[in-house]
């Protein structure tokens, strides 16, 4: 079941805190690096944040989050984990499918490392193409892509 978090709240905020540590440690060792700017966010971060946060549960466990902003129609995918235990469930898809759905939307856009094959390939299933590479100061080569839908 895919529900919207209210991540001002402090104890949802910590269950996002905890998955996105969960999934950016696994993230962070697949790119080979042991800096990983995803893993530096805090709960007040989560809090703070001026993004929407929708959960994936499975038995009223939190399971996975995609994190989004929509401004005129442009939705940008900030963030997409997935607890390690729920791997391999084709959970990441649901959001995925979700977000595109859910709302009336022109564009959607979603950065990864260039090394992060899974999402990458999921993003392609998706109808994303990669527009941009380029390397942030942090060091980890990154692209963008993009998928467009039909004007009203």
């Amino acid at each position: 079941m895919i529900t919207k978090l209210e991540s001002s709240n402090e104890i949802v905020a910590d269950q996002i805190h905890t998955i996105f540590q969960n999934s950016y440690k696994v993230e962070a060792q697949l790119i080979g690096v042991l800096d990983f700017p995803p893993l530096l966010r805090s709960v007040r971060d989560i809090v703070n944040s001026k993004t929407d946060f929708y959960g994936f549960s499975d038995n009223n466990c939190l399971a996975a989050i995609i994190e989004i902003k929509i401004n005129e129609k442009h939705l940008d995918i900030h963030s997409l984990t997935v607890d390690p235990m729920y791997f391999r469930k084709g959970i990441a898809d649901k959001l995925i499918n979700y977000v595109l759905k859910a709302f009336v939307i022109k564009v959607a856009i979603v950065e990864t490392a260039v090394v992060n094959k899974p999402a990458i390939n999921l993003y392609k299933k998706h109808g994303f193409l990669e527009f941009r590479r380029w390397t942030p100061s942090h060091g980890i080569e990154k692209l963008a892509m993009s998928v467009q839908f039909a004007s009203e």
